[in-house]
C-alpha cells in the first residue's frame, strides 16, 4: 500500500466552496500544510489570504482561473492569471473553453490556453471538463493544451455531472508526451480511488476529501 508520505505529495487539496468563510478556509489550509500536501487550491480572491500561511512550507499555493465554466475571454483569463500570480499563486488551474472545442474553434481554444500560460509564468493545469467530451475531443483537447505550453491536463472541475474516470485518464495519458502531466479531479473521496488514479498515470489528485483519505490510510 502507498505510504502517507508519498500520497500527500500528489494531492492538490481543493478548498473551493464559495460559501466558506475566511476562517474556514484558513483552518482547512492549515490542516493541509500540516499534512504536507503538495498544493492547496483556493479561489482566486483568497490567494492573498492564504499566501502568509504557506510561506516557508513545502506546500504550493494554487488557484483557479476562468472557474468553473471556462466561459471567459482569453483577455480576462490572462489578466486573472497575472493578478493571482502577483498575489502569490504558484500554480494555476484554468478551465478550458470547452464550448469552443465542441464548436470546432480550435484556434480559440489554443489562444485561450496560451494566453494564460504566458500571463501566469508558472505551471498551468488545463481543466478539460471531460464529462462533456468524447474520446476524440479529449485527445484533441490534450494535444492543444500541450501545444499551448501547459504543464498538466486535468479531468474536471468536480462540478459537472461526472468527475474523473480511469478510462478518460488513460485516454489523456496516451494523448500527450512524457513531459506532460495528468491530474485527476472530481469524485476522489477514498483511498482506493486515489491509488487507482495514481496507478493509471496521474501525477496529481484533486480532492476535497483529504481528511477522509488520510484517516483511511492510517487504518
Amino acid at each position: 500500500m502507498i505510504s502517507k508520505e508519498v500520497l500527500v505529495r500528489t494531492i492538490d487539496f481543493a478548498i473551493l466552496k464559495p460559501e466558506w468563510t475566511d476562517q474556514q478556509i484558513l483552518d482547512a489550509c492549515a490542516y493541509a500544510v500540516e499534512s504536507n500536501v503538495i498544493n492547496v487550491c483556493v479561489q482566486a480572491n483568497k490567494v492573498s489570504l492564504i499566501r502568509p500561511l504557506i510561506k516557508g512550507t513545502t506546500t504550493l499555493l494554487g488557484t483557479v482561473v476562468g472557474f468553473p465554466t471556462g466561459c471567459h475571454s482569453p483577455l480576462i483569463k490572462g489578466r486573472e492569471a497575472e493578478e493571482v500570480v502577483k498575489n502569490g499563486a504558484q500554480e494555476v488551474d484554468m478551465v478550458m473553453d470547452y464550448g469552443a472545442l465542441l464548436s470546432g474553434n480550435f484556434d480559440l481554444v489554443k489562444e485561450d490556453i496560451s494566453t494564460v500560460v504566458r500571463a501566469a509564468g508558472v505551471d498551468v493545469k488545463v481543466i478539460l471538463e471531460t464529462a462533456y467530451l468524447n474520446m476524440e475531443e479529449i485527445i484533441r483537447a490534450c494535444q492543444i493544451s500541450e501545444e499551448a505550453g501547459a504543464a498538466f491536463v486535468k479531468t474536471s472541475t468536480g462540478l459537472a455531472h461526472e468527475g474523473a474516470t480511469l478510462e478518460n485518464v488513460r485516454i489523456m495519458k496516451a494523448s500527450v508526451s512524457e513531459k506532460m502531466k495528468i491530474k485527476a479531479a472530481g469524485g476522489i473521496r477514498d483511498l482506493q480511488t486515489a491509488v487507482d488514479f495514481l496507478d493509471a498515470g496521474c501525477s496529481r489528485l484533486g480532492t476535497s476529501s483529504l481528511e477522509a483519505i488520510l484517516k483511511e490510510l492510517r487504518k
